[in-house]
C-alpha cells in the first residue's frame, strides 16, 4: 500500500528526543517515510513480529517497555512516556566454563538438582563435564512436548520433517558443513535433555555436538525417492533418542534415476519453533554466502528459561487465568473431537490461500479499528469454534510468539520460544465491532503471560479432570516469504515440510504480509478443506460485518460456505423416490421384514428389536385384536407412552384392519376424553401412562386392551400375518 492507504491522524511532528527516536524506529520498521506523534502503531500496519524488533531496538537504546503497555498505548506520544520505565529480569550468570572439574547444586540457579541428581545427568553426555556448556531446566511448552514425547508409545507428534534436494554431493556436503556451523553457534542446538531419576528434567547443553548423517539406499523401481524416505522416517512410528545432541539428524540418498542427493532432516520440537527455523535458514544462507562474519552473537537459551522461571509470579498468573476461565465448566470440543493425547497419526492436512480482496478488506478493518490482524482471525476461529461445538463461550488454544518477554535478541535466537494457552472468547449478542475490540484486548493482556504453564491455566478452569479444557489450536504466524534463488544457492530445491501436534484440530493462519493462507489439520473423518471453508467464510462475515453493520451480534455470523449450505438443504433433502403407493404401511414393514429380518428395527434405551421380532409382536396382538372383533377402518384408540409397545400397538392395529386413533398421555385428561368421544373407538389399547392419563371415567367407556400386561392374552396367537383376503381388504 502506499503512504495514503494507512489511516493516520493529521501528521503532527515528534516531540522532543524519546519521541523522535520513537518514530524513527516505526519508520524504518513500518517502511514510511515519517511518522508523527499521534499516529497509532497498529493502524500504521504493525504486528506482533514488527512489536518483538521495537521492543528489542528499544532494549539497545535503553528505552524497555512492558509488552502490555505497547499493546494498551499503541499511539506513538502516549508510548514514548511510558519508555524507559521498565527493567527486565536479571539472568543469572552461567557458572560452568570450560575449566571446570565438577558441578554442583550452586551452580545451576536456572534448576533444582541434587549432587546425585547432576552426577547422573553428567553421566549421560560424551566426554562428561568437559562437554557440558550448561544445565537448566525447561520452559512450559518443553515440559508439555516431553510429555507427549513420553505418552506416545511410537512414534512421536513433535517431530518435524523437512526435505531438500540437490544437484550433486559436493553441494549437498557444503551444506551440511553449513548447518553444522551454525549448530556451533548456538547452544539449544547442542542441548540433550534428561528425565530419568530426576526430580525435575533437565537439558544439558554440550559443547560439542557433531550432526548425525546416516547415507540410505532408496529402491530404484519403487515410489520417487522424497515418497520412499518420507515413508521410511514418518514421525507416527520413528523417534529421535532425546538424551543425545543434536535434536537434529539428517539422511542422505541417491535419488533413483538421476544424479540428484536427498536430504530429509528431522527436528524435534523441544528445540526450536517456526521462528527459529527462519532464522536457522537465514544463518545457513549466510554462511553458504560467505558472511558468517556478519552473524550477531549468538543468544543463549537460558535467557528465555530465565524468564519463564524468574519473571512474572505464578501467582500473578493464576489470578489472571481464575479471572479468564473460573467460570468455565465445560470443556469446548468442536465436533466432538476430545482426544487431546493424540500422536499425530490420523490426522488430515488441508492448505488453502484467501482471496487477494478478503485479504485486503480485513487489513483494511484491522488498520482502521487499530487492532491486530490476528485478533480479527481469533475472533472468527471463536465463531467456528462455538458453532462446531454448540457453546457461546468458547475457550481454545492459541499459539504465542513467546519473544515479547525473552530477554535482548529474542528477536533472532533460535530455540522454543512460543508457548500454547487457552484463550476465551464469548460469541453471543455483543456487536462484532465490540467483540473484535474486546478480543484484541483480551489477547493483549495473554502476552504478558506468555510464559504461564498450560497445565496452571488449567487448573484454573471450572473444568474438572480428566476433561480437556478444549481440543481445538490456533497458531497465527508470519511467514517470510521464500528467497529467490541465487548463484549460491542454485541447484537446492525445497521440497517441502510437515509438523504436527497431538491436538485433533489445529488451524494455522499464513500471513505472508500481503498475504493470507490458512493450513487445517484434523483427525478423520473431519475433513481439513471444510475447516478451511468455515473459517474463510467467518473471515467474510466479519470483514463485511465490520464495514456495512458493525453493531450485528457476533453470534449470527455464518460459516456456512454457500456450497455446503446448498448441500444440506437441498441436495441432501432431495428426497423423492417412487415407491409402491397402493400398499399400505404394514404391508410396506412386511415387505421390509422379508428382506432383512434380522436387521435392526427399533430402539428404545437398552432394548432393540429386530425387524422379524417385532413384526412377530405385532402379529400377535393383531391377531388378539381380530378375535376381539376389530373390522376394516374401524377406530382403535391407543395411549401410551414413547416404547415399543407403541410401536407393536401401532402396527397390529393397521394389520388387524382397524384405523388408529392416536391419544397422546401427556395431553390434559378432559382433552383425551373429548377425542374418545369424538372417535367412538369399539377398543383402547394402553399401557399404566395411559391408564393415569385417561383417568376411570374414560377408561370405563370403552375396552381396554392392557399392553404391559404381565401375561398378555395374546401371548399364544401366531406369529404369522394376518391374511388380508380373510379380512376383506383386498378388492
Amino acid at each position: 500500500p502506499q503512504d495514503d492507504a494507512y489511516a493516520r491522524n493529521a501528521y503532527a511532528a515528534p516531540q522532543g528526543e524519546v519521541e523522535t527516536a520513537l518514530a524513527a524506529i516505526w519508520a524504518e520498521l513500518l517502511g514510511l517515510d515519517r511518522v508523527g506523534r499521534h499516529d497509532h502503531f497498529f493502524e500504521l500496519g504493525g504486528h506482533s513480529l514488527l512489536a518483538v524488533q521495537l521492543m528489542e531496538r528499544l532494549r539497545r537504546q535503553s528505552l524497555g517497555v512492558e509488552v502490555r503497555t505497547l499493546l494498551a498505548r499503541p499511539v506513538l506520544c502516549d508510548l514514548a512516556a511510558s519508555l524507559g520505565s521498565h527493567s527486565e529480569v536479571a539472568v543469572p550468570a552461567n557458572l560452568i566454563d570450560e575449566h571446570t572439574l565438577a558441578i554442583t547444586p550452586p551452580m545451576l540457579p536456572l534448576i533444582e538438582l541434587s549432587q546425585e541428581e547432576i552426577d547422573q545427568a553428567v553421566a549421560t553426555v560424551p566426554g562428561g563435564v568437559g562437554n557440558i556448556q550448561d544445565i537448566y531446566g525447561l520452559s512450559p511448552l518443553q515440559d508439555g512436548i516431553l510429555f507427549h514425547h513420553l505418552l506416545a508409545g511410537k512414534g512421536d507428534p513433535y517431530l518435524l520433517v523437512s526435505q531438500m534436494a540437490f544437484a550433486d554431493r559436493a553441494l549437498l556436503e557444503r551444506y551440511l558443513d553449513a548447518v553444522q556451523q551454525v549448530v556451533d553457534r548456538h547452544d539449544v542446538l547442542r542441548t540433550a535433555f534428561v528425565w530419568d531419576g530426576l526430580s525435575s528434567p533437565a537439558q544439558v547443553v554440550w559443547r560439542r555436538a557433531r550432526l548425525e548423517v546416516a547415507e540410505v539406499e532408496l529402491d530404484e523401481n519403487g515410489d520417487p525417492g522424497h515418497e520412499q524416505l518420507k515413508r521410511r522416517y514418518d514421525p507416527r512410528q520413528y523417534r529421535l533418542e532425546l538424551g543425545r545432541a543434536p535434536l537434529l539428524r539428517f539422511v542422505i540418498a541417491r535419488e533413483p534415476g538421476g544424479g540428484r542427493w536427498l536430504l530429509l532432516e528431522l527436528q524435534h520440537h523441544l528445540i526450536g519453533d517456526h521462528t527459529a527455523s527462519e532464522v536457522m535458514r537465514g544463518e545457513v544462507r549466510a554462511v553458504l554466502e560467505g558472511r558468517a562474519h556478519e552473524l550477531g552473537a549468538p543468544q543463549p537459551f537460558r535467557n528465555l528459561v530465565a524468564q519463564a522461571r524468574l519473571g512474572a509470579s505464578s501467582e500473578e498468573h493464576e489470578a489472571f487465568f481464575r479471572e479468564m476461565l473460573g467460570d468455565i465448566e465445560e470443556p469446548s470440543l468442536p465436533f466432538g473431537l476430545s482426544e487431546v493425547h493424540g500422536d499425530g497419526s490420523g490426522v488430515g492436512e488441508a492448505h488453502r490461500m484467501l482471496p487477494a480482496a478478503l485479504n485486503d478488506r480485513l487489513r483494511a478493518q484491522a488498520r482502521r479499528l487499530g487492532v491486530s490482524l490476528a485478533s480479527l482471525c481469533h475472533l472468527a476461529w471463536g465463531q467456528v469454534v462455538a458453532l462446531s461445538s454448540g457453546r457461546e463461550q468458547v475457550v481454545f488454544g492459541t499459539v504465542l510468539f513467546g519473544r515479547m518477554q525473552a530477554g535482548a535478541g529474542a528477536d533472532r535466537a533460535l530455540g522454543l520460544f512460543m508457548n500454547t494457552l487457552p484463550v476465551r472468547l464469548d460469541l453471543d449478542g455483543t456487536g462484532v465491532e465490540a467483540s473484535v475490540r474486546a478480543t484484541h484486548g483480551r489477547l493483549s493482556q495473554l502476552l504478558a503471560h506468555e510464559h504461564a504453564s498450560l497445565a496452571l491455566a488449567q487448573r484454573c478452569s471450572g473444568v474438572a479432570a480428566p476433561a480437556p479444557l478444549f481440543s481445538a489450536l490456533m497458531n497465527y504466524r508470519h511467514n517470510t516469504p521464500a528467497a529467490s534463488t541465487d548463484d549460491v544457492l542454485a541447484g537446492i530445491e525445497w521440497l517441502g515440510e510437515e509438523e504436527r501436534t497431538n491436538y485433533p484440530l489445529s488451524l494455522s493462519v499464513e500471513d505472508f504480509g500481503d498475504a493470507l493462507g490458512l493450513t487445517a489439520q484434523v483427525v478423520e473423518p473431519i475433513c481439513g478443506d471444510r475447516v478451511c471453508g468455515y473459517m474463510e467464510r467467518a473471515l467474510e462475515e466479519l470483514a463485511q460485518a465490520l464495514a456495512q453493520a458493525p453493531g450485528k451480534p457476533v453470534r449470527e455470523l455464518d460459516i456456512l460456505p454457500a456450497a455446503e449450505r446448498a448441500h444440506l438443504l437441498e441436495e441432501l433433502n432431495r428426497t423423492e423416490a417412487d415407491y409402491p403407493s397402493h400398499k399400505c404401511i404394514h404391508e410396506l414393514f412386511e415387505a421390509q421384514v422379508r428382506q432383512g429380518p434380522d436387521r435392526v428395527a427399533l430402539v428404545h434405551e437398552a432394548e432393540a428389536l429386530s425387524y422379524g421380532e417385532l413384526n412377530a409382536r405385532a402379529n400377535r396382538l393383531a391377531h388378539h385384536l381380530i378375535g376381539l372383533g376389530v373390522k376394516p377402518d374401524q377406530p382403535v384408540a391407543i395411549c401410551v407412552e414413547r416404547s415399543p409397545a407403541m410401536v407393536v400397538g401401532v402396527l397390529a392395529i393397521l394389520k388387524a384392519g382397524g384405523a388408529y386413533v392416536p391419544l397422546d398421555p401427556a395431553y390434559p385428561t378432559a382433552r383425551l376424553g373429548q377425542v374418545l368421544d369424538d372417535a367412538a373407538p369399539r377398543l383402547l389399547l394402553c399401557d399404566a401412562a395411559g391408564r393415569a392419563a385417561l383417568g376411570a371415567e374414560a377408561l370405563g367407556q370403552v375396552d381396554v386392551v392392557d399392553l404391559d400386561a404381565a401375561a398378555p392374552a395374546w401371548a399364544g396367537q401366531t406369529a404369522q400375518d394376518p391374511d388380508p383376503h380373510a379380512l376383506g381388504l383386498t378388492a
